[in-house]
Protein backbone atom coordinates (compact mmCIF):
# COMPACT_ATOMS: atom_id res chain seq x y z
CA UNK A 1 0.00 0.00 0.00
CA UNK A 2 1.11 3.57 -0.72
CA UNK A 3 1.02 6.64 1.51
CA UNK A 4 -2.46 7.55 0.25
CA UNK A 5 -5.45 7.27 2.53
CA UNK A 6 -7.02 3.83 2.87
CA UNK A 7 -10.65 2.84 2.39
CA UNK A 8 -12.26 -0.54 3.06
CA UNK A 9 -15.35 -1.49 1.07
CA UNK A 10 -17.25 -4.68 1.92
CA UNK A 11 -19.55 -6.49 -0.46
CA UNK A 12 -17.53 -4.90 -3.26
CA UNK A 13 -17.78 -7.58 -5.94
CA UNK A 14 -21.17 -6.38 -7.23
CA UNK A 15 -23.92 -3.81 -6.76
CA UNK A 16 -23.67 -0.78 -4.51
CA UNK A 17 -20.40 -1.97 -2.97
CA UNK A 18 -18.82 -2.32 -6.42
CA UNK A 19 -19.84 1.24 -7.24
CA UNK A 20 -18.67 2.57 -3.86
CA UNK A 21 -15.25 1.04 -4.47
CA UNK A 22 -15.07 2.73 -7.87
CA UNK A 23 -15.91 6.07 -6.28
CA UNK A 24 -13.28 5.60 -3.57
CA UNK A 25 -10.62 4.72 -6.14
CA UNK A 26 -11.61 7.69 -8.32
CA UNK A 27 -11.24 9.92 -5.26
CA UNK A 28 -7.67 8.69 -4.78
CA UNK A 29 -8.06 6.21 -1.92
CA UNK A 30 -6.12 2.99 -1.77
CA UNK A 31 -8.51 0.12 -1.28
CA UNK A 32 -9.08 -3.11 0.55
CA UNK A 33 -12.14 -4.69 -1.03
CA UNK A 34 -13.83 -7.79 0.29
CA UNK A 35 -16.57 -10.22 -0.71
CA UNK A 36 -17.36 -13.86 -0.08
CA UNK A 37 -16.80 -14.92 -3.70
CA UNK A 38 -13.84 -15.19 -6.11
CA UNK A 39 -15.37 -12.45 -8.27
CA UNK A 40 -13.76 -9.94 -5.90
CA UNK A 41 -10.42 -10.53 -7.63
CA UNK A 42 -11.81 -9.43 -11.01
CA UNK A 43 -13.52 -6.46 -9.39
CA UNK A 44 -10.23 -5.40 -7.79
CA UNK A 45 -8.61 -5.26 -11.24
CA UNK A 46 -11.37 -2.88 -12.35
CA UNK A 47 -10.76 -0.61 -9.37
CA UNK A 48 -6.98 -0.59 -9.88
CA UNK A 49 -7.43 1.04 -13.28
CA UNK A 50 -8.02 4.31 -11.42
CA UNK A 51 -4.36 4.28 -10.39
CA UNK A 52 -4.66 3.33 -6.73
CA UNK A 53 -3.39 0.29 -4.87
CA UNK A 54 -6.10 -2.33 -4.43
CA UNK A 55 -6.01 -5.43 -2.26
CA UNK A 56 -8.76 -8.03 -2.67
CA UNK A 57 -9.83 -10.21 0.25
CA UNK A 58 -12.16 -13.17 -0.20
CA UNK A 59 -13.78 -13.64 3.20
CA UNK A 60 -17.14 -14.56 4.69
CA UNK A 61 -18.18 -11.53 6.73
CA UNK A 62 -20.97 -13.50 8.39
CA UNK A 63 -18.21 -14.97 10.57
CA UNK A 64 -15.93 -13.41 13.17
CA UNK A 65 -13.00 -15.13 11.47
CA UNK A 66 -13.87 -13.48 8.16
CA UNK A 67 -13.96 -10.02 9.71
CA UNK A 68 -10.68 -10.68 11.50
CA UNK A 69 -9.12 -11.69 8.16
CA UNK A 70 -10.27 -8.40 6.66
CA UNK A 71 -8.85 -6.33 9.53
CA UNK A 72 -5.58 -8.26 9.34
CA UNK A 73 -5.31 -7.41 5.63
CA UNK A 74 -4.79 -3.76 6.59
CA UNK A 75 -1.52 -4.79 8.21
CA UNK A 76 -1.82 -2.18 10.93
CA UNK A 77 -2.23 0.70 8.48
CA UNK A 78 -4.54 3.54 9.40
CA UNK A 79 -8.04 2.91 8.05
CA UNK A 80 -9.52 6.24 7.00
CA UNK A 81 -12.86 5.16 5.54
CA UNK A 82 -15.01 2.05 5.90
CA UNK A 83 -18.00 1.40 3.67
CA UNK A 84 -19.80 -1.41 5.51
CA UNK A 85 -21.97 -2.51 2.64
CA UNK A 86 -22.00 -6.33 2.70
CA UNK A 87 -25.53 -7.64 3.04
CA UNK A 88 -27.73 -10.60 2.24
CA UNK A 89 -31.43 -11.32 1.94
CA UNK A 90 -33.72 -14.34 1.79
CA UNK A 91 -37.19 -14.17 0.31
CA UNK A 92 -40.39 -16.23 0.54
CA UNK A 93 -42.40 -17.16 3.60
CA UNK A 94 -40.49 -17.25 6.88
CA UNK A 95 -42.01 -20.64 7.73
CA UNK A 96 -40.56 -22.10 4.54
CA UNK A 97 -37.02 -20.83 5.07
CA UNK A 98 -34.18 -23.05 6.20
CA UNK A 99 -32.37 -22.19 9.42
CA UNK A 100 -29.01 -21.94 7.66
CA UNK A 101 -30.41 -19.43 5.16
CA UNK A 102 -32.01 -16.98 7.59
CA UNK A 103 -29.14 -17.34 10.07
CA UNK A 104 -26.71 -16.35 7.31
CA UNK A 105 -28.71 -13.15 6.73
CA UNK A 106 -28.61 -12.22 10.42
CA UNK A 107 -24.92 -13.08 10.79
CA UNK A 108 -23.95 -11.08 7.70
CA UNK A 109 -26.19 -8.05 8.10
CA UNK A 110 -25.94 -7.68 11.86
CA UNK A 111 -23.18 -9.70 13.56
CA UNK A 112 -20.46 -9.23 10.95
CA UNK A 113 -21.34 -5.60 10.38
CA UNK A 114 -21.33 -4.50 14.00
CA UNK A 115 -18.19 -6.48 14.80
CA UNK A 116 -16.40 -4.73 11.93
CA UNK A 117 -17.69 -1.36 13.09
CA UNK A 118 -16.55 -2.00 16.67
CA UNK A 119 -13.03 -2.86 15.53
CA UNK A 120 -12.54 0.12 13.24
CA UNK A 121 -14.39 2.65 15.40
CA UNK A 122 -12.12 1.93 18.35
CA UNK A 123 -9.15 2.95 16.20
CA UNK A 124 -10.89 5.98 14.72
CA UNK A 125 -12.16 7.32 18.02
CA UNK A 126 -8.72 6.86 19.61
CA UNK A 127 -7.20 9.24 17.05
CA UNK A 128 -10.42 11.29 16.55
CA UNK A 129 -10.42 10.84 12.79
CA UNK A 130 -12.29 8.65 10.32
CA UNK A 131 -15.48 8.18 8.35
CA UNK A 132 -17.87 5.24 8.12
CA UNK A 133 -20.70 4.62 5.71
CA UNK A 134 -23.12 1.84 6.62
CA UNK A 135 -25.58 0.54 4.05
CA UNK A 136 -28.87 0.33 5.90
CA UNK A 137 -32.15 0.38 4.00
CA UNK A 138 -35.56 1.98 3.89
CA UNK A 139 -36.68 -1.64 4.47
CA UNK A 140 -35.83 -1.03 8.11
CA UNK A 141 -38.90 1.20 8.37
CA UNK A 142 -41.30 -1.33 6.83
CA UNK A 143 -42.52 -4.64 8.33
CA UNK A 144 -41.23 -6.97 5.64
CA UNK A 145 -43.89 -9.56 4.89
CA UNK A 146 -42.21 -12.29 2.80
CA UNK A 147 -38.84 -10.67 3.50
CA UNK A 148 -39.15 -10.47 7.26
CA UNK A 149 -35.62 -11.44 8.30
CA UNK A 150 -33.93 -8.95 5.97
CA UNK A 151 -36.18 -6.05 6.92
CA UNK A 152 -35.71 -6.91 10.58
CA UNK A 153 -31.92 -6.82 10.23
CA UNK A 154 -32.09 -3.44 8.52
CA UNK A 155 -34.36 -2.10 11.27
CA UNK A 156 -31.62 -3.13 13.68
CA UNK A 157 -28.90 -1.47 11.61
CA UNK A 158 -30.84 1.77 11.12
CA UNK A 159 -31.44 1.93 14.89
CA UNK A 160 -27.93 0.83 15.85
CA UNK A 161 -26.18 3.45 13.72
CA UNK A 162 -28.21 6.24 15.30
CA UNK A 163 -27.32 4.98 18.78
CA UNK A 164 -23.59 4.63 18.10
CA UNK A 165 -23.47 8.07 16.50
CA UNK A 166 -24.76 9.47 19.78
CA UNK A 167 -22.25 7.47 21.82
CA UNK A 168 -19.28 8.86 19.88
CA UNK A 169 -20.59 12.41 19.43
CA UNK A 170 -17.74 13.87 21.50
CA UNK A 171 -15.30 12.50 18.91
CA UNK A 172 -16.17 15.18 16.39
CA UNK A 173 -13.51 14.01 13.94
CA UNK A 174 -15.31 10.68 13.46
CA UNK A 175 -18.55 10.45 11.50
CA UNK A 176 -20.88 7.55 10.80
CA UNK A 177 -23.43 7.87 8.00
CA UNK A 178 -26.37 5.58 7.29
CA UNK A 179 -27.13 5.09 3.59
CA UNK A 180 -30.75 3.97 3.19
CA UNK A 181 -31.51 2.94 -0.38
CA UNK A 182 -34.67 1.39 -1.71
CA UNK A 183 -34.86 -1.37 -4.30
CA UNK A 184 -31.65 -1.09 -6.33
CA UNK A 185 -30.69 -2.74 -9.61
CA UNK A 186 -28.22 -5.31 -8.27
CA UNK A 187 -27.92 -9.09 -8.00
CA UNK A 188 -29.55 -8.90 -4.55
CA UNK A 189 -33.03 -10.05 -5.60
CA UNK A 190 -31.75 -12.96 -7.68
CA UNK A 191 -29.57 -14.13 -4.79
CA UNK A 192 -32.46 -13.76 -2.36
CA UNK A 193 -34.72 -15.89 -4.58
CA UNK A 194 -37.07 -12.96 -5.23
CA UNK A 195 -37.15 -12.83 -9.02
CA UNK A 196 -40.80 -14.00 -9.00
CA UNK A 197 -42.04 -10.95 -7.06
CA UNK A 198 -43.24 -7.47 -7.91
CA UNK A 199 -40.15 -5.92 -6.37
CA UNK A 200 -37.98 -8.37 -8.29
CA UNK A 201 -39.61 -7.33 -11.57
CA UNK A 202 -40.01 -3.59 -11.02
CA UNK A 203 -37.69 -0.84 -12.24
CA UNK A 204 -35.04 -0.19 -9.63
CA UNK A 205 -32.60 2.54 -8.69
CA UNK A 206 -29.19 2.88 -10.34
CA UNK A 207 -26.52 1.49 -7.97
CA UNK A 208 -23.96 4.02 -9.21
CA UNK A 209 -26.22 6.91 -8.21
CA UNK A 210 -27.01 5.29 -4.84
CA UNK A 211 -23.29 4.82 -4.19
CA UNK A 212 -22.48 8.42 -5.11
CA UNK A 213 -25.30 9.71 -2.90
CA UNK A 214 -23.95 7.68 0.01
CA UNK A 215 -20.33 8.65 -0.57
CA UNK A 216 -21.11 12.37 -0.79
CA UNK A 217 -23.22 12.21 2.37
CA UNK A 218 -20.40 10.41 4.20
CA UNK A 219 -17.77 12.93 3.10
CA UNK A 220 -20.07 15.74 4.22
CA UNK A 221 -20.46 14.05 7.62
CA UNK A 222 -24.23 13.68 7.31
CA UNK A 223 -26.05 11.39 9.72
CA UNK A 224 -28.07 9.60 7.06
CA UNK A 225 -29.35 9.78 3.53
CA UNK A 226 -32.35 8.20 1.82
CA UNK A 227 -31.36 7.85 -1.83
CA UNK A 228 -34.15 8.61 -4.32
CA UNK A 229 -37.30 10.71 -3.99
CA UNK A 230 -39.66 7.70 -4.24
CA UNK A 231 -37.85 6.11 -1.32
CA UNK A 232 -38.16 9.32 0.68
CA UNK A 233 -41.94 9.12 0.16
CA UNK A 234 -42.00 5.51 1.39
CA UNK A 235 -40.08 6.47 4.53
CA UNK A 236 -42.46 9.35 5.19
CA UNK A 237 -45.44 7.01 4.75
CA UNK A 238 -43.90 4.45 7.11
CA UNK A 239 -43.73 7.08 9.84
CA UNK A 240 -47.47 7.76 9.73
CA UNK A 241 -49.16 4.61 8.40
CA UNK A 242 -50.13 1.73 10.74
CA UNK A 243 -47.56 -1.09 10.72
CA UNK A 244 -50.24 -3.53 9.54
CA UNK A 245 -50.85 -1.38 6.46
CA UNK A 246 -47.14 -1.19 5.69
CA UNK A 247 -46.81 -4.97 6.11
CA UNK A 248 -49.62 -5.46 3.58
CA UNK A 249 -47.92 -2.99 1.23
CA UNK A 250 -44.69 -4.97 1.52
CA UNK A 251 -46.55 -8.23 0.93
CA UNK A 252 -47.72 -6.84 -2.40
CA UNK A 253 -44.08 -6.22 -3.31
CA UNK A 254 -42.43 -9.37 -1.99
CA UNK A 255 -44.94 -12.24 -2.06
CA UNK A 256 -43.73 -14.97 -4.47
CA UNK A 257 -45.43 -15.00 -7.86
CA UNK A 258 -47.00 -11.65 -6.99
CA UNK A 259 -46.08 -10.22 -10.38
CA UNK A 260 -48.54 -12.66 -11.97
CA UNK A 261 -51.40 -10.66 -10.49
CA UNK A 262 -50.64 -7.91 -12.99
CA UNK A 263 -51.27 -10.13 -16.01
Amino acid sequence: MSARKLAIVTGASTGIGFELAHVAAQEGYDLIVVADEPLIEAAAKDFSRHGTDVQAVEADLSTIEGVDRLIAAAGGLQIDIVCANAGRGVGHSFLEQELADWRKVIDTNIVGTIYLLQQVLRQMVARNEGKILVTGSIAGFIPGAFHAIYNGTKAFIDNFVEAIRNEIKDSDGVTITNLMPGATDTEFFERAGMEDTNVGEMKKDDPAKVARDGWDAMIAGKAHIVSGWKNKIQVAAAHVAPPSLMAQFHRHLAEPDSEKGKE
